[in-house]
């Protein structure tokens, strides 16, 4: 037990070392500037020591550079060749993304392709934005509640009905707009629904103006979800065609 504990706090150290620096790179992110130490601590909330630490092993690693004197530092392009590169060799999003290019131009809208984790969030995979200068932006990596995202009611609607209830056991149905579903019951019954008509609609449930409408898609023995979301007007007075495309792209992908 003694010698345990010791690797237990060492364990814990290296995850929170881990988030730190993926704080540090979304803090960059947001800031689009270069950061002094002193910044960086406040942002972070973190010691100035340990926060010295991080930014002197980043700079070592070359993925940060001193921007002058006392003036700072920013990240290389170091993290983003990376993440090119690993982009790069997805063989999913790699067989994905020219049937969710392909649906945006039909659609006019933004197409979102995810995955519902084991937290009950929906994780964005791929985005492929609309040009329309009116449209839903969202980025690969944003996570989403299940229960009132058009993914995540794809993903669920394919799951037994105990599993889902199990998974939903402790989530709140506190209404975020005036449409929100509002109780298990309440979303129990719409996905009945849901589940006969084949789609799965988020229409205002989770922001007034936004509307979204998904396809549950299974590729390798995984059950993913592709959503074509716009402005709510848009997307429920498309309906119908935006659903014939989403069937023919999941058709496409499925296997």
């Amino acid at each position: 037990m003694a010698e345990q504990e010791p690797a237990e706090k060492s364990g814990h150290a290296s995850v929170k070392t881990a988030l730190r620096v993926i704080e540090i790179m979304e803090i960059y992110a947001r800031e689009g500037r270069s950061l002094t130490l002193t910044e960086l601590a406040r942002l972070l909330g973190a010691p100035m020591s340990s926060c010295l630490g991080l930014i002197r092993t980043l700079a070592s690693l070359g993925y940060l550079y001193e921007t002058g004197r006392r003036q700072g530092y920013y990240p290389t392009r170091r993290l983003l060749d990376i993440a090119q590169r690993i982009a790069r060799n997805d063989p999913l999003l790699e067989r994905v993304q020219p049937v969710l290019e392909s649906l945006r131009d039909t659609t006019g809208e933004t197409v979102i392709f995810g995955k519902l984790q084991d937290d009950g969030r929906v994780l964005y995979l791929e985005v492929r934005e609309s040009g329309n200068p009116v449209r839903y932006i969202a980025a690969p990596g944003e996570l989403r509640d299940a229960h009132v995202n058009s993914i995540g009611r794809a993903i669920l609607g394919t799951m037994p009905a105990d599993s889902r209830a199990e998974l939903l056991a402790g989530v709140s149905f506190a209404s975020r707009t005036g449409r929100t579903v509002d109780s298990l019951r309440v979303f129990e019954a719409a996905m009945q629904q849901w589940q006969a008509q084949g789609w799965y609609p988020n229409f205002g449930e989770s922001f007034p103006d936004l509307g979204a409408i998904a396809f549950p898609v299974a590729i390798g023995g995984v059950t993913y979800g592709m959503s074509v979301a716009g402005p709510l007007h848009r997307i429920e007075a498309n309906a119908d065609a935006i659903v014939v495309a989403l069937k023919a792209a999941g058709g496409s992908l499925q296997g």
